[in-house]
């Protein structure tokens, strides 16, 4: 206990605080609330791509599958299209949430940063195929994930260009006071937006010289990168960091900055390749995260809730159980990990981080072999696991191996709480004999 304590110790004095300041890093911040704020977004390309997926093979006879693909086939055009501005434009939509959170930050007025912002993205992440006076062709292939880094460094470095300049003064046209705010805050952006345009137009020509785009030299770089944080061994290192920092009660958020990129991105490439008919490039993604591996939260919940609500003795853990067991259904672990607690209890410590480190390892495995379909729709962080699980890879075996590591999590938890519930129960029954012998 005193080796535990000194951990405890180690963890509150040196390690949350950096977590909390790299938690609340204004630019890991803004990444951060963008993702956040594209759950209407990323629903509607979900969705999409699932309407456009029907799950039917040559063997189908069943008369609404085959209506379902009959009605995908029909309609595939629309779809197509709608995809292309929902989940995969996502690099667009993260670039505008990046400038208008920093903003909102900094308290400057978001409007015209965001239209900086814009013009470097469509300057640097597209490229020109025909620009004639009647007509202009685009390749925005990069505008889904693949252009997530280069959107995250221009929704930055335009807010940032734009805030400096600002605050200095630079370049400033006064107007005077009769001047409605509205026109006056254009004419003091004029000077700051045309060195920003500028910039842009410089990066855009020299990569241009080259024959790319930004987006994709970046995203050709990294490549390796991107491949490793699709590895087991990356999986099961963020999980079970993910996990230590919860158990001493750091909200996952603090690294949402950063896996955010990674998850949401891979969700928006597997998206794009399973709408083109190709082979789903990553398992790492937010619907594995959310669906396969923190099943019922942070913990893996769910089989605890249970295990409490039939299983234990103890009245506390029981109505524990009772009032987790919902919140857990829909991804919500907050009342079972403080009410239990989870948090900051050794008793629990190792089946905590061994359940969603198992399910992580056993669901990447499967996705790897084949054996279960890989996600490439995210629908909604509050929706119960195994239909999410369903949904997000429209295989039948995801919705199965989601019950099952939720029997296998509530095994891993049962012999803890068993002891758990004897030592709850023993203090339940010396303070009811106290009180009995009191009265």
């Amino acid at each position: 206990m005193s080796k535990f304590n000194s951990v405890t110790a180690l963890m509150e004095n040196k390690v949350m605080p950096i977590a909390n300041k790299f938690g609340q890093q204004r630019h890991l911040a803004a990444i951060r609330d963008a993702f956040i704020s594209l759950l209407p977004i990323t629903l509607a390309g979900g969705l999409v791509a699932i309407i456009s997926s029907p799950p039917v093979t040559e063997e189908t006879t069943n008369g609404f599958m085959l209506a379902w693909e009959a009605f995908a086939l029909n309609n595939a055009e629309v779809l197509n299209w709608v995809f292309a501005f929902t989940l995969g434009a996502m690099s667009l939509y993260v670039c505008i949430g990046i400038t208008h959170f920093l903003c909102r930050f900094y308290k400057v007025n978001s409007f015209i940063p965001i239209l900086f912002s814009v013009m470097g993205f469509f300057l640097l992440v597209t490229q020109p195929q025909e620009l004639g006076f009647d007509a202009k062709t685009l390749e925005f292939s990069f505008i889904d994930g693949k252009g997530l880094l280069s959107a995250i460094i221009i929704g930055i470095g335009t807010t940032e260009l734009y805030r400096i300049m600002q605050q200095k003064e630079f370049g400033k046209i006064k107007m005077p006071p009769s001047v409605p705010a509205s026109l006056s805050d254009v004419f003091a952006s004029l000077i700051p937006g045309i060195i920003i345009i500028a910039v842009y137009t410089i990066v855009y020509a020299i990569f241009h010289s080259f024959g790319t785009n930004m987006a994709q030299s970046m995203f050709d770089f990294l490549s390796p990168t991107f491949k490793s944080a699709d590895s087991l061994a990356f999986v099961i290192f963020i999980t079970l960091l993910t996990h230590v920092f919860w158990f001493f009660g750091i909200h996952d958020a603090a690294l949402g900055g950063v896996m955010g990129p990674i998850r949401d991105g891979n969700i928006s490439i597997n998206a794009a390749a399973q709408m083109a008919g190709e082979q789903l490039p990553h398992i790492f993604t937010t619907s594995f995260w959310t669906y396969f591996t923190a099943i019922g939260g942070a913990g893996s919940v769910i089989g605890l809730a249970l295990l409490l609500i039939f299983l234990a003795k103890s009245k506390q853990l029981k109505n524990v159980g009772k009032v987790g067991i919902v919140p857990a259904l829909f991804n919500i672990s907050e009342p079972l990990i403080f009410g239990i607690p989870l948090m900051l209890n050794p008793m629990f410590l190792i089946p905590f981080l061994l359940t969603s480190t198992l399910n992580a390892t056993i669901s990447y495995i499967c996705m790897s072999i084949g054996l279960v379909g890989k996600t490439f729709s995210m629908l909604s962080w509050q929706m119960p696991p195994f239909i999410g699980a369903f949904f997000s890879t429209l295989d039948w075996k995801a919705f199965v191996l989601v019950i099952l590591l939720m029997i296998l999590d509530a095994i891993l938890y049962y012999p803890f709480v068993k002891a758990y519930d004897r030592q709850l129960t023993k203090r339940e029954l010396e303070s009811m004999a106290e009180t009995d012998t009191k009265s």
